[in-house]
């Protein structure tokens, strides 16, 4: 692990030259002695940013102007580059966290960068994995480390009881630390009744959750819905209600095959999960049920499970063997269709096949239809 005590010295400023090759992310040359006799702050640091980092002028001058970064010599960028160069960012990495937060070049590294990483250190992480979260998102820099990081790391590991799972929030949400939504959003969750142990799987699986400004509102509307803030479902059914363009998409996407909004909620209430299911894998089990098998689209509404299962190596096989027995009135009509497509490997294959006169054909018609998705799916393991 890096020594930060070596960091604190300040002969870190004066670490040698770092070079950026040309043909690295076209970059110019890079020297941390460049320097002008220019007086105006705001055109060194332009000029800066393009002979440091390949920057067009357009595009530097947008990022100074965006980001107020003012400095009339190299001394202090140079030295934050050194310092995040030691830290052991990559050029690339280097690259794209100046891109982003172009305003750390004017700040103290010691002072603003190097108490986060102790910190983040000092709960188990790692030195990679800090730079991996930094170049991924800078502003958590920004961030007050009492303030923002801090509280809200302990009241994340409150329910994850893990430092290593508490980290890992930021990695598919890299502004979680810096966030106030987060903090916000927990207390309410815990305040309107939701579980310790719903919240500790949202922050494991569903962080999104935690970044909406609604969420009193969607915990009412769940609420009203019939869900209860302690069972598992309210978790699901608050992520999906999360987004509320993509919670339209897919509303429009089942009525498309004849549902009304009546129908999915009823299908939410059942089954929340269904709501998570991707649009495009609504539209192909959709299709195959209605357009290939002729069955009726209503039906899932009782148990929208069915969307949530594989489509060419569970749906497609059992669905000959539910077809046959259809067709040669072996199976009630109004028995359920979705039944068999939900229940064990076992029990289909004793309640489906094994009790017909008829269990060779069936058995062999439902291992081609397995083959098959075998063969189409390399990854299969028979």
């Amino acid at each position: 692990m890096f020594k930060f005590n070596t960091l604190c010295h300040k002969t870190l400023l004066y670490l040698k030259p770092l070079t950026f090759s040309p043909t690295s992310q076209n970059l110019l040359p890079f020297s941390l002695h460049f320097c002008t006799n220019t007086s105006n702050s705001s055109s060194f640091a332009v000029s800066y940013l393009i002979n440091n980092f390949g920057f067009s002028p357009l595009f530097a001058n947008k990022l100074c102007s965006t980001y107020s970064v003012k400095f009339k010599t190299a001394q202090n960028p140079d030295s934050v580059l050194a310092f995040f160069t030691n830290l052991g960012f990559s050029k690339t990495q280097l690259h794209n966290t100046i891109t982003k937060a172009p305003w750390l070049l004017s700040c103290n590294p010691i002072k603003r960068v190097l108490p986060k990483f102790q910190f983040f250190l000092s709960k188990g992480a790692s030195n990679s994995d800090i730079v991996n979260l930094v170049s991924m998102n800078p502003m958590v820099l920004c961030s007050s480390l009492e303030n923002r990081i801090v509280p809200t790391y302990e009241l994340a590991y409150r329910f994850l009881q893990s430092h290593k799972d508490t980290f890992a929030c930021a990695n598919t949400n890299p502004t979680f630390f810096g966030d106030r939504r987060v903090a916000s959003s927990i207390r309410l969750l815990t305040e309107n009744g939701v579980a310790d142990s719903n919240i500790a799987r949202l922050l494991k699986n569903r962080c999104r959750v935690f970044f909406t400004r609604d969420t009193l509102k969607l915990v009412e509307e769940l609420k009203d819905l019939g869900f209860n803030p302690s069972k598992t479902t309210f978790g699901i059914a608050l992520h999906a209600k999360t987004s509320k363009t993509l919670w339209k998409a897919k509303v429009d996407a089942f009525k498309k095959w004849g549902w009304s909004d009546e129908d999915v909620l009823a299908a939410f209430r059942k089954q929340p999960h269904c709501m998570l299911v991707s649009i495009n894998k609504i539209n192909l089990v959709m299709s195959f049920w209605v357009n290939q098998l002729g069955w009726d689209a209503m039906a899932i509404v009782k148990n929208a499970s069915v969307l949530s299962l594989n489509l060419e190596k569970r749906i497609i096989p059992r669905s000959a063997v539910v077809q046959y027995l259809l067709d040669k009135g072996l199976r009630k009509k109004n028995a359920s269709l979705t039944w068999p497509f939900l229940v064990p490997e076992k029990v289909f294959l004793d309640m489906c096949i094994k009790r017909f006169e008829e269990s060779s054909y069936l058995l062999k018609l439902y291992e081609e239809k397995l083959n098959h998705a075998c063969i189409k799916d390399k990854t299969c393991m028979s």
